[in-house]
């Protein structure tokens, strides 16, 4: 399984870089965004979406990478910035409340994040935050999103802490978010990446069959 997880991760990591370089439009490095951790940490060994970021690094096609900080549980600034500081990439933290503006001043090329679970249209279920990041999605819904505890939003460090928050306040604190197919121009797989059809929709099941 290791041997099989970590086969798997590096082809989803070659396959997004090649299709990125393909997309950046003659860039000779790209700034590529990401969020929550999807590394080495959370996979058995090098990772999915950071994969891709790795595989540009190892190219050599890679200028930058951000990381977000990924609130109220920061596995972006705990884990993924770890990641990124060990294996010597060039990498830059950024509050969650500052996305908007950093891909709005340009420097971002790409984003590119995990999916915890993908429906059959096209639609990704995946940290909380990544909603936001495609840029305020049309719809959502589909999927049934977890909740986590209470204590990550109202006590200081991740709920492992002092309450911070006012005693008696109520707290939505959802895991995921949907991201819905229409914000989505790819997904990466270990066969492989999804592009969409002419109607702009994405052949998931087609592509499953081609490939198993």
């Amino acid at each position: 399984m290791l041997e099989n997880d970590v086969a798997d991760n590096k082809a989803i990591g070659s396959h997004g870089s090649i299709f990125l370089r393909k997309k950046s439009e003659g860039l000779k490095k790209l700034c590529v965004l990401t969020h929550c951790n999807t590394g080495s940490l959370a996979t058995t060994g090098y990772g999915t979406a950071l994969g891709v970021i790795r595989a540009l690094h190892a190219g050599g096609y890679l200028d930058k990478a951000f990381c977000t900080e990924t609130r109220p549980f920061n596995q972006g600034s705990r884990l993924t910035a770890y990641e990124l500081v060990h294996d010597k990439i060039p990498a830059t933290l950024v509050a969650d409340s500052a996305i908007a503006a950093l891909v709005k001043s340009g420097t971002v090329n790409a984003v590119v994040v995990g999916a915890d679970r993908i429906t059959a249209n096209g639609d990704t279920a995946n940290k909380i935050g990544t909603y936001s990041l495609a840029l305020c999605a049309k719809h959502h819904g589909q999927i049934v999103i977890e909740e986590r505890s209470p204590k990550e939003l109202l006590n200081s460090e991740g709920g492992l802490g002092k309450q911070v928050a006012a005693s008696g306040i109520s707290v939505w604190n959802p895991a995921f978010d949907v991201t819905p197919a229409s914000l989505i121009t790819a997904i990466i797989t270990e066969k492989g990446v999804i592009t969409k059809t002419a109607d702009d929709a994405f052949d998931i099941k087609s592509f499953v069959q081609s490939t198993s």
